[in-house]
């Protein structure tokens, strides 16, 4: 068979892969060639966006929502200089992708001849925002190249990994693997002695504090079985919401939330003696969203990482342990057979109380539109941009399980990610509701992914919140001194735009008319609900 029809089998029979997202260019033909044009009969289904960007902005919604690398195929020279954002992204939120591209023929590559789509080199343009990237010279090592990345993505802390293939080598002979199976990857075990101490430490702790973060997501029933026998307050992070799961359909009683940059939890953590941190970067993003510096933890902090160098940065440590999260999870729970009392309910009660979420002024516009989506879209995957709704769902949210809430605030924090990831979720996730939530500015960036919404039928809510611009970088400026230039935006007829698309649009400017529109969500395209957000506001504040 071909290189490119290879690639095709491994991917589908070895790894399990059903969905690719790409444009195809000339360079790419021969790889397509491979797909043959049939989804059903190839076994992979083939998804265009309309701008590279949207394609790794979809795969990693995939990705996220089931927790399977999602793969990009990409034109060599524009192709990955438009991906490099979403491949940004995913990096900085351990998301497993897979980008596969062409580059130009062997005989040419470094030569600067001035060739279709040349770069000096994509593999230093992507080396930053890889695990690794590789350029295959022989297509006798396609299967071991694969190998890699999925142990990548199977073995250690996952991100984006880069494959590019010379246009000479998709048409190239080459003979299958004798056999098609998968290698069986196991992730690290914690350390005994390390397990022991930590487990030691933490009976003899007074005042607990667990910190869960998006490294825990696969293992939610052991995270909370846990904390209860810990009966330790307990941060979850963005990428960790719904780790804890509901209790009487609200929050989980041990659950901070991703409140952590909050006078109350920041008072909680310093007094805390014993932290236990999992699966968690410690990151600006997640504990210090007022850029101050001012999450600190003065007691003793025990950290479990797959990444080594993770565990010493951005505080100071004091046990680390280099080890997949589920595995320490279930490993600690053994030490703990019987449930401690330490008032770590009525401690997360007496924070949740302080800080006052509902009451907010910052939340307490926004708390009617979520308590609309869970009253009318229980089971719903939010996706979310950079915007001010999903800056105050990250305070106000809880999800019933994990991969259920996402957004790019956090991280890279890149403005378009909201509408592309939400139809990647919705091609992993089509027996749930997906929403996305995107802002007037941020949604220009990839607006255009309504049509592939369209084009795949996605049963997609897109909540628009329209106010007028950079709301956020506006309240910077003028918090700064600094005179509003470039924030107040020119926004087209979005409902026009939309209808022009072939997607469904209205307005809602109350909870009522919200409720309403989300209840007539096609079964076979996307929604696009717009809120006028000073209508909305003065809604809610009669």
């Amino acid at each position: 068979m071909t290189c490119s029809e290879l690639l095709i089998r491994l991917l589908r029979d070895t790894y399990g892969v059903d969905t690719v997202f790409g444009i195809p260019g000339v360079h790419t033909v021969e790889l397509y060639r491979g797909l043959g044009g049939d989804a059903e009969a190839c076994g992979i289904r083939h998804v265009t966006p309309r701008h590279e960007q949207g394609a790794g902005f979809m795969a990693d919604g995939y990705a996220r929502s089931t927790g399977q690398p999602g793969v990009c195929f990409i034109i060599t020279g524009p192709g990955m200089t438009n991906i490099a954002t979403a491949m940004g992204q995913a990096l900085a939120d351990s998301v497993p992708m897979l980008v596969i591209s062409s580059v130009n023929r062997r005989d040419t590559l470094g030569r600067g001849q001035g060739r279709l789509h040349e770069l000096p080199c994509q593999q230093q343009l992507v080396a930053g925002l890889t695990r690794f990237s590789h350029t295959l010279l022989d297509p006798v090592a396609l299967p071991e190249v694969l190998a890699r990345a999925f142990a990548v993505f199977e073995g250690m802390r996952p991100g984006p990994v880069h494959i590019e293939i010379p246009i000479d080598l998709f048409d190239a002979q080459v003979s299958p693997p004798e056999q098609w199976s998968p290698p069986v990857i196991h992730r690290p075990a914690p350390n005994p002695a390390g397990l022991a101490t930590a487990a030691r430490w933490l009976h003899e702790a007074q005042r607990p504090l667990v910190l869960l973060g998006g490294g825990c997501i696969a293992a939610p029933e052991a995270a909370r079985a846990l904390v209860e026998r810990l009966d330790a307050p307990t941060v979850t992070t963005i990428n960790a919401k719904g780790l804890l799961g509901l209790e009487a359909g609200s929050r989980h009683s041990l659950d901070l939330g991703a409140n952590a940059a909050l006078p109350a939890v920041r008072e909680l953590a310093r007094e805390a003696d014993v932290i236990l941190a999992i699966g968690t970067e410690l990151g600006e993003t997640d504990y210090d969203v007022v850029f101050d510096d001012g999450f600190l933890l003065t007691g003793r902090l025990i950290r479990v990482d797959l990444d080594p160098e993770q565990l010493v940065r951005n505080q100071s440590l004091a046990l680390g342990l280099i080890a997949d999260a589920g595995t320490t999870l279930d490993a600690l729970l053994a030490h703990f057979p019987v449930a401690l009392s330490r008032q770590g309910r009525i401690r997360t009660a007496a924070t949740m109380e302080a800080l006052a979420l509902d009451r907010d002024p910052a939340f307490a516009p926004f708390v009617p539109l979520f308590t609309t989506l869970a009253e009318t879209m229980p089971e719903a995957i939010l996706v979310g941009d950079s915007c001010a709704p999903v800056y105050a769902a990250n305070h106000l949210v809880a999800k019933p399980e994990p991969r259920r809430f996402f957004n790019a605030s956090t991280g890279y924090g890149t403005l378009g990610y909201g509408l592309p990831a939400a139809l990647g979720a919705k091609l992993a996730r089509p027996d749930l509701p997906v929403v996305a939530l995107v802002g007037d500015g941020g949604v220009m960036f990839t607006l255009a992914e309504i049509a592939t919404a369209v084009e795949e039928h996605l049963s997609v809510v897109i909540l628009l919140w329209h106010n007028g611009g950079y709301e956020e970088i506006r309240r910077y400026m003028a918090a700064n001194g600094v005179a509003p230039i470039g924030v107040n935006l020119h926004a087209p007829e979005f409902q026009t735009l939309a209808n022009g698309f072939g997607c469904l649009a209205t307005r809602a400017d109350d909870p009522a008319s919200l409720a309403k529109a989300l209840s007539q969500c096609p079964e076979q395209g996307p929604l696009l609900i717009e809120i006028d957000a000073a209508a909305w506001n003065a809604s809610v504040q009669e």
